[in-house]
């Protein structure tokens, strides 16, 4: 131990920091447990290279870990510039995978991890926002012949995917992890919905109790959080553009008006679209003093961030991750955590148990696309619905909650053209 520096026993504590956070978080993923245990045994990722471009979470080890374990040789980078937990990055080197992540890096240092995540010729790629699928379909179409499959987690990612197939471009098969029920009703319904109050609660350490909290998206992120806001008392306003969803949310209680109005009462606004600028120039202009602006969405456009500056007379840093932009007549908006994730730039993401079901889908989508590498078409593909099923089956077991299933005679009726009487 004495010829080492002190950079190394440094990055010998953090790994160790890491190490106990990933189990800390592993203990409450056991859909993700059992998915390992059975990868030791049957390796049916052996010898396959896998690039994840996701953010670097204690989960997210978990995951890595399970991949590893099916035989896969796995290299990480951020799918986040706020993202990553360094701590986690270190002991994830430190089980010799090649994790290219450093929370605050700039555009340039995240471009160039995306590069080296890909530099190893991967055979499947595992996205986040689908930057990995983006750049290998403008810089490096190179290595698009060793590609037998992706897998993507966001809805972002997967608009942005499902837009690629539908002009035909799409060079390989990409499984939606997003869209299986395991994955969107609980990771971002709930998941979402706790992180992000979390996120901007540490931000700002503001009362949720009597503010105007004003969701912009009533998608199942969107709606997840607007329920969390009201049941801690918030007044709760959605501004949406899908009629459907919109009396939903009038259904679920919440108040449902255009976005040039509520920017006039709104104490908090949360961006969870998918889209761009659903918050942008008009709106800033429409807002109270002291108004606290945050987004949720993947990608750093939700907010019109060059639109606040561009009416911006002065800026400084308040907290750690509130920007105070100090407008030319005076009022005060608050930018959260640069206007990227705020439930991951300014607080841990999603809690363990969602990011089981999640990864677990991550996981069997792997081992789906070895399968059936021989049919699968450069399509946006789903999961199919028994493995749905299968992760909630185990995750019932693991709190010991067994369901009911159906007799022979149920299941044949429900089968048949057989006729109750009324």
């Amino acid at each position: 131990m004495t010829d080492q520096t002190p950079s190394d026993i440094l990055n010998i504590e953090l790994a160790r920091e890491g190490e106990l956070r990933t189990e800390w978080a592993g203990r409450e993923m056991p859909v993700l447990r059992s998915i390992r245990e059975r990868f030791e045994r049957e390796q049916p990722l052996k010898g396959m290279r896998i690039a994840g471009c996701l953010h670097i979470t204690s989960e997210t080890a978990n995951l890595v870990e399970t991949l590893v374990a099916g035989g896969a040789e796995v290299t990480m980078c951020a799918s986040n510039p706020l993202s990553t937990q360094d701590d986690v990055a270190a002991y994830l080197v430190s089980k010799g995978v090649p994790t290219f992540a450093i929370k605050g890096e700039d555009s340039a240092t995240y471009n160039s991890h995306i590069t080296s995540a890909l530099d190893t010729k991967p055979h499947m790629t595992m996205d986040d926002g689908a930057d990995l699928v983006a750049e290998l379909h403008t810089a490096r179409t190179e290595l698009l012949d060793g590609i037998i499959g992706g897998m993507e987690e966001t809805t972002t990612g997967v608009i942005r995917l499902k837009a690629l197939a539908g002009e035909g471009k799409l060079r390989f098969p990409v499984v939606a992890v997003n869209d299986s029920d395991t994955k969107h009703m609980f990771d971002n319904r709930y998941g979402t919905g706790q992180s992000t109050l979390d996120g901007i609660i540490r931000a700002t350490n503001v009362l949720i109790t009597g503010k105007t909290i004003v969701t912009v998206g009533y998608g199942w992120c969107g709606r997840g959080f607007a329920d969390r806001a009201k049941g801690m008392g918030a007044h709760t306003v959605v501004c949406e553009v899908d009629p459907v969803r919109a009396l939903e949310a009038v259904m679920d209680g919440h108040r449902v008006m255009p976005m040039s109005e509520a920017a006039k009462i709104g104490d908090i606004f949360l961006t969870v679209t998918g889209g761009k600028h659903a918050v942008g120039g008009a709106h800033f202009d429409a807002m109270k003093d002291g108004a606290i602006v945050a987004n949720s969405g993947h990608f750093n456009v939700e907010i019109d961030v060059e639109g606040l500056e561009a009416r911006t007379e002065t800026k400084r840093q308040v907290r750690q991750f509130v920007g105070e932009h100090t407008l030319e007549d005076g009022r005060r908006i608050n930018l959260l955590a640069e206007g990227r994730l705020v439930n991951l730039g300014a607080a841990e993401g999603h809690p363990s148990s969602v990011m089981d079901m999640s990864f677990a889908n991550q996981a069997l989508a792997a081992e789906f696309i070895i399968s059936n590498r021989d049919t699968l078409k450069p399509e946006v593909h789903n999961l199919p619905k028994d493995l749905d099923a299968e992760i909630a089956r185990i995750k019932l077991n693991s709190i010991g909650m067994p369901i009911d299933t159906l007799t022979d005679e149920q299941a044949e009726y429900l089968a048949s053209w057989e006729v109750g009487t009324a």
